[in-house]
């Protein structure tokens, strides 16, 4: 892999990560129009470092916070950060029974569906400009809303769906408050990050005698950093009520692939 795609993989890992568009999404697009050999292939390892990257950057963001909770779990009793703790783990459930049982039929909608991908684009606008016109609330995450969001992370492994975007507006449209639903929806997916790392780690299909390590330098570093802007910036954002720009812009990308794919 040359350094310069290392770089562009890296920072639209960072920047897609957080921001309600949908990598995965972005990433069909690219194949389609660009062509498969037009664009980089990434190699497990790569990927691997890219996603490290991006939990790195959010556990930088939310140190404190994650600070308190390890801190509330070692008293060894019912306090408010064990509880959070088991809602995160509540919320963790559909996206490890999807993976675990669907990996493969998943898979298979990786590869240049494109309708899908606009269609799925456009109600992620949809759910954004929802959110977004909702009421601030004091809420916070229950069990029962922990659980509900973490359907809306499973189905977000559709190609096209964001999970930022849909976890968060599935929170808001809860009647949660906004800068809560943002900390829950980069907080909840840190385990599942770590989590398929380790599974990858412990598949034994990962190459780790590559002869030039600057690429994958590179790369995470682009996706740490990129990763810090784009997390800080979307706390913001759906703290003062600006996802109906993603919404606009992901019915502008959905329409374009959907006509794209039609014609194709």
């Amino acid at each position: 892999m040359e350094t310069i795609d290392a770089i562009i993989l890296g920072v639209i890992q960072g920047l897609t990560e957080f921001l309600p568009v949908s990598s995965s999404g972005h990433l069909e697009l690219g194949k389609a129009i660009l062509g498969n050999e037009s664009v980089p292939e990434e190699s497990l390892l790569f990927t691997v470092v890219l996603h490290f990257a991006t939990a790195l950057s959010t556990i930088v963001i939310f140190r404190k916070d994650i600070f308190q909770i390890i801190k509330g779990l070692l008293q060894f009793k019912k306090n408010d950060e064990t509880m959070f703790s088991i809602r995160i783990i509540v919320s963790m459930i559909p996206a490890v029974l999807v993976g675990l049982f669907f990996e493969e039929q998943l898979e298979q909608l990786f590869d240049g569906n494109i309708l899908l991908v606009g269609f799925m684009l456009i109600i992620t606008a949809i759910l954004l400009w929802l959110a977004d016109k909702a009421k601030d609330t004091n809420k916070i995450v229950t069990a029962p809303n922990a659980f509900i969001i973490g359907i809306a992370q499973a189905i977000a492994m559709l190609p096209g769906i964001s999970r930022s975007g849909a976890t968060i507006s599935t929170s808001v449209l809860l009647g949660n408050d906004k800068t809560k639903a943002a900390r829950f929806s980069f907080l909840m997916v840190i385990p599942l990050i770590f989590g398929k790392i380790g599974k990858d780690l412990l598949s034994g299909d990962l190459n780790f005698s590559t002869e030039n390590n600057t690429p994958l330098i590179l790369g995470f570093i682009a996706a740490f950093i990129s990763g810090l802007f784009a997390c800080t910036w979307m706390i913001s954002l759906v703290k003062k009520s600006k996802l109906s720009y993603f919404a606009l812009y992901c019915i502008i990308v959905g329409v374009v692939a959907i006509i794209f794919g039609f014609i194709k």
